[in-house]
């Protein structure tokens, strides 16, 4: 039985996502071909990669019977927008508490881009003060409500655990069922909170794949992001009942985060023009400019061959761009 079928699953997203070729980038770039696959255009509030963890993590929910849904995230995260939308749709309470990671964000960053649709969408949002761990002052709160009746689901930051990185296990499924149209020699991809990894490495194992998945880090150095990979990808695997993977299949980046999470960098600012003048694709600045900067990098360090075909894919999250105004 396909194993996958076991898990519930909400559509709440458009899929298979397209997969397009960056002729221009290509031809400019003068490396690999290089494909990027649409997770940009899943719909859900503008779209994103949260949007496929959402479709394993509602029902998870519904099933728990919960009646508010809690996440966390940075100020402009995507995951927060996307899982106001998806409460939305449920006809679920959704409360997201928000991390400052940023040193000195202008008033713009704090207010427009995802802040400004999360309310739209109907969550309630609480900033958590500087001066404290954003853990602690989370799981305050969610006492509290507990406290008084209410039956509270939890998603972690970026919806990254076992039950959601099921999105990209299936996510993984779509790639394989169009590559042999493409025959790719790489998976390329931003990794933050490692939900997105994780999948594509369980689902790796479980369809028996041996295409490499490179994750460019956006948050943590490489040590400790490959144990986060590497942690969530084996809870999955055993989830799926499938073969564990090896430690080695962890493959991740860490030279472009630049000052820290969110920070703007030259590499992020280059990358995201030259997509959106070459292709008219918009990357957004925390984790798909960054990821595609990380592309451009090791494409300049010759770690491709000319005839290789790279796919790229795009997590979404060019909302934020109007936050990040200043930074262009």
């Amino acid at each position: 039985m396909y194993m996958l079928e076991k898990f519930e699953r909400i559509k709440l997203g458009h899929f298979p996502t397209p997969i397009e070729h960056l002729k221009n980038i290509t031809k400019y770039l003068d490396g690999p071909n290089i494909f990027i696959k649409r997770d940009d255009c899943t719909g859900l509030a503008t779209g994103g990669n949260k949007t496929r963890k959402l479709e394993f993590l509602m029902p998870d929910a519904l099933k728990n019977k919960a009646k508010l849904i809690v996440t966390v995230g940075a100020v402009q995260s995507n995951h927060a927008r996307q899982t106001a939308a998806a409460c939305a749709l449920m006809g679920l309470k959704c409360l997201i508490i928000l991390e400052q990671r940023l040193k000195d964000p202008p008033e713009s960053y704090m207010k427009s881009g995802n802040v400004f649709l999360d309310k739209l969408f109907g969550a309630e949002v609480k900033i958590c003060p500087k001066d404290e761990s954003v853990s602690e002052y989370s799981e305050k709160l969610i006492k509290d409500i507990k406290s008084k009746g209410t039956n509270v689901y939890f998603i972690p930051g970026g919806g990254s655990n076992p039950v959601g990185a099921l999105g990209y296990v299936e996510c993984l499924n779509e790639i394989i069922k169009e590559n042999k149209k493409y025959n790719f020699s790489h998976i390329i991809h931003a990794t933050g909170s490692a939900g997105t990894q994780a999948g594509l490495l369980a689902g790796r194992k479980y369809f028996n794949c041996n295409i490499p998945v490179i994750g460019i880090c956006v948050r943590h150095k490489k040590d400790t992001q490959v144990d986060k990979i590497y942690t969530e990808a084996k809870k999955t695997c055993e989830k799926l009942q499938c073969n564990i993977l090896d430690k080695s299949d962890v493959i991740v980046y860490d030279d472009y985060i630049g000052p820290g999470y969110g920070e703007p960098t030259k590499e992020m600012i280059e990358a995201t023009k030259l997509l959106a003048k070459k292709e008219a694709i918009l990357l957004d600045p925390v984790y798909s400019g960054k990821a595609f900067a990380g592309l451009i990098g090791l494409i300049k360090n010759k770690k491709f061959k000319k005839n290789d075909n790279v796919l790229f894919i795009h997590t979404g999250g060019a909302v934020s761009l109007s936050a990040y105004e200043w930074a262009f």
